[in-house]
């Protein structure tokens, strides 16, 4: 996980807690909407972390599928 990830993460859990704290109904939604802000966020970039490692593992793979038919040759 990255630090951009954390981070959105925590930035989200902070919006929370001003949420639970505030008296005022629109600034507890302004801060409810921040914090699934933050979390679109946090989601954005674990699932670009994920399709990142996933294409870096494929040409790993085929890499190694290459060496191998080289070598065998």
């Amino acid at each position: 996980m990255s630090t951009h990830h954390q981070f959105y993460l925590d930035r989200a859990a902070d919006a929370r807690r001003d949420a639970d704290a505030a008296t005022l109904t629109n600034v507890r939604e302004r801060c409810l909407r921040a914090a699934a802000a933050w979390d679109d966020m946090a989601n954005r970039v674990a699932r670009t972390e994920r399709m990142r490692a996933e294409t870096e593992a494929k040409k790993a793979a085929e890499a190694l599928a290459a060496e191998t038919v080289a070598a065998a040759e």
